[in-house]
């Protein structure tokens, strides 16, 4: 019987051959799963002194964990801890939006009616403006945002503590003429979602954060998201943020009274708040299968992102997909997102000189792209 020797051993040369693969595999795979790490790391730490804080958090398979960099307070020492508490800006949106498909499911609300059978007399020409539109921004209305002294993503001195109404807002907006016509174009309008909350108002019969807080944070145990209305503070721990003027001039602007921004973007949340919620919507918790598709149906913004309803489809460079929505107002950008497979990144950048795209671009090619 020669032959059998040879045939255990080559069982042993075949299961040596299995082992060393299996050694080198799981060795690549830590490599690659260290650099990931690493480069995230990198990317929180290489936004300052540019920001005065940083924080990233991933979630799902891979590299999952929260990078910080910096300080919650501009002249601390300490390093932020995850947990703060910070303004989210336009990422309010996607809560808004959330409601109101939640309604559509009611039956209380449909899509491609226009926005005058629930609003009356409140948008011009709004027998031609649907809900559809408005929620997508291509409605055409003019970004009351635009007009000196009525955005939050500049300086405003001693008028960032002044409150505003809704109708103050869309008075500002209604003095311009719109953009186009009802959907032959897109671009996007704060104004969209103040029309927004006015809608879920009418609707509901409550203020607008109030039938949210009821129907997507309580539900959630969301308890470190709030609408600040006219408290202009942030609740502690907080990520505090400055600005620089020109001339260089350092200014604090974690205390600002947002009603300028209502229900276009007046929220305050943490990371891990905006992950459970996006994991809910995204996961078919919060609205039905329907009214998701509708939310994902999308039109063309430039740099690789999508509109949807509320909703921001992010193309990434390695192909895929990232769902979810950016905030910025003056002191704070934001970028929460999640891919179908579970894996998300939220990324706050304070006190920053810009709209962060280039920290978030090279957080998402960490993340998603070094596999």
């Amino acid at each position: 019987m020669p032959s059998q020797p040879r045939f255990r051993r080559t069982r042993r040369t075949i299961a040596a051959l299995l082992v060393t693969a299996v050694v080198t595999t799981a060795a690549v795979t830590l490599a690659l799963t260290l650099a990931r790490a690493q480069t995230l790391h990198a990317v929180t730490a290489s936004t300052v002194p540019s920001t005065s804080a940083a924080l990233l958090t991933v979630t799902g398979s891979g590299p999952a964990d929260t990078w910080t960099s910096g300080s919650p307070t501009p002249a601390g020492t300490e390093p932020p801890s995850g947990n703060e508490h910070f303004r989210i800006g336009s990422i309010t949106k996607t809560f808004v939006a959330t409601a109101i498909l939640q309604l559509v499911d009611e039956n209380r609300i449909e899509l491609d009616a226009p926005i005058e059978t629930y609003l009356p007399g409140t948008v011009p020409n709004g027998a031609n403006i649907t809900i559809r539109q408005i929620l997508n921004h291509t409605s055409g209305l003019y970004d009351y945002m635009k007009g000196e002294g009525w955005s939050t993503n500049r300086w405003r001195g001693d008028a960032r503590f002044i409150t505003y109404s809704p109708d103050q807002l869309l008075t500002e907006a209604f003095r311009h003429e719109p953009y186009f016509a009802p959907g032959t174009d897109v671009r996007y309008s704060n104004t969209n979602y103040i029309v927004a909350g006015q809608l879920i108002e009418a609707v509901t019969g409550r203020p607008y954060s109030s039938a949210i807080e009821h129907r997507i944070l309580a539900p959630l145990a969301l308890m470190g998201t709030s609408f600040p209305g006219d408290d202009a503070s942030l609740p502690e721990p907080a990520v505090h943020a400055t600005a620089s003027l020109d001339g260089g001039k350092e200014v604090d602007v974690t205390e600002q009274n947002v009603s300028l921004d209502w229900a276009a973007g007046e929220m305050v949340s943490t990371t891990r708040d905006l992950q459970t919620f996006f994991a809910a919507l995204l996961g078919g918790s919060l609205i039905s299968e329907d009214s998701l598709v509708q939310m994902r149906t999308t039109v063309p913004m430039g740099m690789g992102f999508h509109y949807g309803l509320g909703l921001e489809r992010f193309d990434l460079p390695c192909g895929g997909q990232l769902w979810g929505h950016g905030g910025q107002l003056l002191g704070y950008v934001t970028y929460a997102y999640r891919r179908d497979d579970g894996r998300s990144l939220t990324l706050l950048l304070a006190s920053g000189r810009s709209d962060g795209f280039i920290p978030f671009a090279a957080a998402t090619g960490a993340a998603y792209c070094l596999t």
